[in-house]
């Protein structure tokens, strides 16, 4: 179980403005961070992240929105419970009764990677619905079923022998984490100070690489589940960002989804990698601002 001494021993201080809180879901205890007021925002971390990966944004939004940045189970400072479904559908259905126990009844979401393609597959349940209402999606670097880079390394840590090859590795958590933030950024040269300690926290606390290789095992499977959801959430407001030198979800495959929402709009950060929102904060957070509070206008992305 999680708790703000596990995040100070972490060496990860938190962002000004920003608490850390905790709710117990089904046996298990949900670390979150929250702060600011207004209407609700929610940022879903990507695969090899969590609450952290938004310590630049929170702050910002903060000032319009009440925000929430939950470690999804299984990652940073959550339970891991042992035999999690950590399937896109059983995932997102985590992420609503989280947003139930906190009475949120509307919300803007925010979601990168992995967690845009939970962010997707939680709008398409809630549309099914009339607990929890998806008023805005904004998608950074979403996974999603046009791009086909990666898929060979899921096909490859799905397998047994895959996944014992990464439970050897995972001990040298720090090594692993630096080799894959310098593949993450546009530039290494904005890696900010404390990154790879931050990231690389979590992973010291044992059975965590078990919530990556749960994911990687019905990757495939989802990501075919994703295409047949999005006719149901197509006409949500969506904001696309993306770094153009992105080497983790193409940029290639950025007009193939937008064309899949009827008022979308894509921001492409000159330079950016995958993680945009930690290599150009200042940028991502002036898109996400217009999108989500002043509510700018989009356009249906077309061929």
């Amino acid at each position: 179980m999680s708790s703000p001494a596990d995040h100070s021993r972490a060496g990860i201080n938190l962002p000004p403005g920003i608490e850390e809180r905790g709710l117990d879901l089904e046996g298990s205890h949900i670390r979150y961070l929250c702060g600011g007021a207004g209407p609700a925002l929610l940022f879903i971390h990507g695969l090899l992240g969590y609450s952290f990966s938004w310590r630049f944004n929170l702050p910002v939004l903060a000032k319009h929105t009440t925000v929430y940045a939950p470690d999804l189970l299984g990652a940073g400072f959550s339970d891991r419970p042992p035999g999690l479904d950590c399937s896109l559908r059983a995932t997102a259905m985590r992420v609503l009764q989280f947003l139930e126990a906190l009475r949120i009844t509307a919300c803007s979401v925010v979601g990168t990677s992995h967690g845009g393609a939970i962010a997707m597959t939680l709008a398409a349940i809630c549309a099914q619905q009339d607990h929890v209402h998806v008023q805005r999606l904004a998608l950074v670097a979403p996974v999603n079923p046009w791009s086909s880079h990666g898929r060979w390394i899921t096909r490859v840590l799905g397998t047994a022998t895959g996944a014992s090859l990464v439970r050897v590795v995972a001990p040298r958590s720090q090594f692993a984490y630096g080799r894959v933030l310098q593949r993450l950024y546009g530039d290494i040269s904005r890696i900010p100070p404390g990154t790879l300690e931050g990231y690389s926290a979590p992973f010291e606390i044992p059975g965590a690489i078990e919530y990556p290789l749960a994911v990687v095992r019905t990757w495939r499977k989802d990501l075919d589940g994703l295409r047949s959801l999005l006719p149901r959430i197509a006409s949500i407001p969506t904001l696309l960002i993306w770094g153009t030198r992105d080497r983790a979800v193409l940029p290639s495959s950025a007009p193939c989804l937008g064309e899949q929402f009827e008022n979308c709009n894509l921001i492409m950060l000159q330079g950016a990698g995958h993680l945009p929102y930690e290599e150009m904060p200042p940028e991502f957070n002036r898109a996400l601002i217009d999108f989500v509070v002043n509510k700018s206008g989009t356009e249906t992305i077309r061929r």
